[in-house]
């Protein structure tokens, strides 16, 4: 058997999460991490997972500090 398949999920009661295999939140160790975002502080901000993500996404893309684009050339070389 492959190492690291059928391992248990990993996760404690009152942690929360969201799972995006099946679309739905979770506490604790429901699915396997790699279906799931989080932990998540409550029910509520587990349930806006998706919306959470794509915002810091774009927050992420567009921070100079983590651009892999060259520097715009200013002429101050």
């Amino acid at each position: 058997m492959p190492l690291g398949f059928h391992r248990k999920p990993t996760g404690k009661p009152g942690e929360w999460f969201y799972c995006i295999k099946h679309a739905k939140v979770e506490e604790g160790p429901e699915c396997p991490a790699k279906d799931r975002l989080g932990p998540y502080a409550s029910r509520e901000e587990a349930a806006h997972a998706l919306e959470i993500a794509d915002e810091r996404n774009r927050e992420w893309k567009n921070d100079p500090r983590w651009s892999d684009r060259p520097a715009a050339d200013d002429g101050t070389e």
